[in-house]
């Protein structure tokens, strides 16, 4: 028992499973990339077997990402991991995509609660027990660390859940995750069983104990801190929370609450805090989910007052109102450093300030990006050329780009928007629409050119920054008419995908283009894949 917490994220995985939060695999190399950088111990790459697409990008990410170049760490190399069920198919598939890094792990699952094992697994206790002792087996024989985890093991029988992790231990599992898969249980409770667990299984004390935990009670957190305070040594968590249903528990929350608390829990991490504001943007931008103003750590409120009262005690003294610093989670106070006349090596520095270091030719599309917002605006504040940086680079190459667009609106007329699009054959298209409004009128006329069967079902707005030249984000999700999944291995259920995108401009019209025209590439690329067409080359361009 030590005082270090191993942080595992599970963004790329868990996190993907949010509605609208699919990733292209460059996407998902990118978010790794930041992932390692932001100090992570452990990275749930995805799970192999639920697509040819998913195998490939957690290959990639083992091999790129679980094999730094020297010189490019600090010396810690994060442990990639994949998800698999307890059959030796999903096992293979584990680790085919992992078998590339230098810490791989294969991560097996399998449901132990009776409403899981009756109506989702048909088998009974003895059935589970054995198929958890030959599956873990199994997966040792093929990799040395194996992670198992007793799903809704909140809602188990403890005795019975006592009996699978023996069983798992005796196969050679090096790690026992807890995971209480649907929030049901309560700090308390959560941390009794971790307890429990502890005390009645044989051979626990050599394994590493880890807790994964959801947010449909709003206790993810807390049953977080909880199972880490009952001695579990492992967490699992995603970047803003995000995951199935109502999310998972919060990397940034949970780091923060040991680091910031720390004389109450005594806790470790290996996680660099200054990365966590700009991962959480980096998250939100690729799958087109915002973060809610109010959201603890990373919410554009976290560090805001108002109240006369809050303002007052601030200016006296920051302790007063803030138990930790913008500085501390990479929140840069907004400064009015550049404009219109500053230069390239203005730009260059005030980016290296910010963590990102661009060679000539991205520097050269950075500078037309500052230029052009420059002229449209007074003064660009860090926040302003993080939102350049994002949506020129870290984002894949469009199949279909924008490349004009011109919006008639008011109280006289009816609201016509002209889009020009670039398509994946390099012509240009153009074509014109009307609308209830700009944006509507805007999105239809992109409809007519791409002709993507899609329903559009959020669509949100906000400013970056103060002013009424605030450069404008908009974030858009987009449902296709049908898509399939496997849940299991008997069965392939047909169902509607989600795709996210995000935009930003000054013009709020353009960054709403932008938006749609990301997620539509997405739902593109995704039919092109499960139709085994080809589509042009879509990897990322990257910064750093």
């Amino acid at each position: 028992m030590t005082n270090y917490v191993r942080i595992f994220d599970t963004t790329l995985r868990d996190g993907e499973q949010s509605p609208g939060a699919t990733m292209t695999s460059a996407e998902k190399l990118e978010v790794s990339r930041a992932l390692a950088k932001l100090g992570v111990d452990i990275i749930e790459a995805g799970f192999p077997a639920a697509s040819p697409d998913d195998l490939e990008a957690v290959r990639r990410i083992s091999e790129e990402v679980g094999n730094p170049p020297r010189g490019e760490t600090d010396g810690k190399i994060p442990t990639i991991t994949a998800l698999a069920r307890a059959t030796k198919g999903d096992i293979d598939k584990a680790w085919e995509a992992i078998c590339g890094a230098q810490k791989p792990r294969i991560h097996l699952f399998l449901a132990t609660s009776e409403i899981h094992m009756k109506y989702k697994l048909n088998m009974d206790r003895d059935q589970v027990l054995e198929r958890t002792m030959q599956m873990v087996k199994y997966a040792k024989t093929k990799c040395k660390d194996v992670e198992f985890s007793p799903e809704d093991a909140g809602r188990s029988d403890p005795q019975f859940l006592y009996k699978v992790l023996e069983q798992a231990i005796k196969a050679g599992a090096t790690t026992l995750n807890i995971p209480d898969t649907v929030g049901y249980t309560t700090p308390n409770e959560f941390g009794s069983l971790i307890s429990e667990i502890f005390k009645n299984v044989n051979g626990i004390e050599n394994v590493i104990v880890s807790v994964h935990t959801h947010d449909d009670l709003g206790l993810a957190t807390a049953n977080a801190l909880a199972g880490i305070n009952a001695g579990a040594r492992q967490v699992e968590v995603t970047i803003n929370g995000i995951g199935e249903r109502a999310g998972n528990a919060s990397l940034e929350e949970v780091v923060m609450a040991l680091k910031t608390r720390h004389s109450i829990f005594g806790f470790d991490t290996g996680i660099d805090a200054t990365q966590l504001s700009k991962i959480s943007k980096l998250v939100s931008n690729y799958t087109g989910i915002p973060v809610q103003p109010n959201k603890a750590i990373v919410g554009a409120n976290a560090f805001a007052h108002e109240a006369g009262i809050h303002q007052d005690g601030m200016l006296k003294h920051n302790l007063t109102y803030e138990i930790m610093k913008p500085e501390d989670v990479g929140i840069s106070q907004s400064k009015l450093v550049m404009g219109k006349h500053s230069g390239r090596h203005a730009l260059r520095v005030s980016l290296a300030e910010l963590g990102h270091s661009l060679n000539e030719s991205e520097l050269d599309k950075a500078f037309i990006r500052f230029k052009e917002l420059a002229d449209r605006k007074k003064v660009i504040t860090d926040v302003d050329l993080e939102a350049i940086i994002a949506d020129e680079f870290y984002r894949p190459r469009d199949v279909y780009a924008l490349d004009g667009l011109q919006v008639a609106c008011g109280t006289m007329g009816l609201p016509t928007a002209t889009i020009r699009l670039r398509g994946p054959d390099g012509k240009i298209h153009v074509h014109a629409s009307i609308g209830t409004g700009p944006v509507d009128a805007t999105y239809k006329a992109i409809d007519a050119i791409v002709k993507t069967q899609a329903t559009l079902l959020e669509f949100n707005i906000h400013a970056i920054t103060e002013g009424i030249d605030a450069l404008g984000e908009v974030t858009v999700r987009v449902q296709a008419k049908m898509g399939t999944q496997t849940m299991d291995a008997q069965k392939e259920i047909s169902y509607p995908r989600v795709y996210g995108g995000h935009g930003a401009d000054s013009d709020i019209i353009v960054a709403s283009a932008k938006a749609y025209l990301a997620a539509l590439n997405k739902l593109i690329v995704a039919q092109m894949e499960s139709e085994n067409l080809p589509f042009p080359d879509l990897d990322v361009t990257l910064v750093g």
